[in-house]
């Protein structure tokens, strides 16, 4: 059950301030990552994940998903998560066992790795690794989230097997995703200061296989999963969608309290009778083989 949470007015006066990022990644963690779990059930079921799987998360967030293949018995975990040491530390508590206070680059037990740096640092000198590389973060909505991705596969790919899988992850077309309409709050703010990074712009079918095409991999299969976003108030839904950082470039051009009051104004046709907040989306997966 996810816990109640208090909504933090920050104060404006003077530059834009920033949300606590442990807070944030809590917030993450305890509200907006299990949005997906839909999607990784279905993608570890489609591939058998199980006792045999090696499996490197690439932008593993505070590590739910690598918890979950741990469930089903994967035989190694690596983690990377570059962008975030705070959510790194959450995952190591989950999957670890260390306190959040330790460093969050290196450190292997129980078959798990987690790190915030190059995925090459994980392999040792093992160039056939993994068998399963993952890519759960979608792209679509944050100007150049495609080029990080290559980025991140660039560095993971040649780490799999031959023939290995690799999951992508996009946002479905926005007609079928109901947060595009909260995330053109962010675009809309956000542009008198980069000319809308956060665009919540029609998916394209082909963006993750351009993305794979960029990195050497060839496409093998696809499939779309309903993942909708529902929450226990709006106090929660504003905490989740502001952890995953697709509203920072908007706070950053007006401030905190503005953002606040237009997404908490555009969650208001999503709310339920008896106050809880539901977001029907769907999400479509790329899986890709290495050469």
């Amino acid at each position: 059950m996810t816990p109640t949470l208090v909504r933090q007015h920050l104060p404006l006066a003077g530059p834009t301030p920033r949300a606590d990022p442990g807070a944030r990644a809590r917030d993450w963690s305890e509200i907006q990552e299990r949005m997906l779990v839909p999607l990784y059930e279905a993608v570890y079921e489609r591939l058998d994940v199980g006792p045999g799987t090696r499996l490197l998360g690439l932008g593993c967030g505070s590590g739910l998903a690598l918890l979950m293949a741990a469930s089903r018995g994967a035989a190694a975990l690596t983690g990377v998560e570059p962008a975030s040491p705070e959510r790194l530390a959450l995952a190591r508590e989950r999957l670890s066992g260390r306190e959040p206070g330790e460093r969050a680059a290196g450190g292997r037990r129980n078959g798990v790795h987690l790190t915030d740096r190059s995925p090459r640092s994980t392999a040792g000198p093992n160039p056939s690794a993994y068998n399963l590389v993952t890519a759960f973060e979608p792209i679509g909505c944050l100007a150049g989230d495609a080029d990080g991705l290559a980025r991140l596969l660039a560095a993971g790919v040649p780490l799999a097997e031959r023939g290995a899988p690799v999951v992508l992850v996009g946002w479905g077309p926005p007609e079928r995703c109901a947060t595009s309409t909260v995330l053109r709050v962010g675009a809309k703010l956000a542009d008198p200061l980069r000319g809308g990074a956060v665009r919540p712009r029609p998916a394209l079918r082909d963006d993750l296989e351009e993305v794979a095409g960029r990195a050497g991999l060839r496409p093998d299969g696809s499939g779309r999963v309903a993942c909708p976003f529902g929450y226990a108030d709006v106090e929660s839904a504003l905490k989740g969608l502001l952890s995953t950082g697709l509203f920072d470039t908007a706070v950053a051009a007006t401030d905190q309290e503005q953002v606040d009051k237009e997404v908490t104004e555009a969650l208001h046709p999503y709310r339920r009778a008896d106050g809880t907040v539901w977001m029907p989306n769907v999400f479509r997966y790329l899986i890709a083989r290495t050469p």
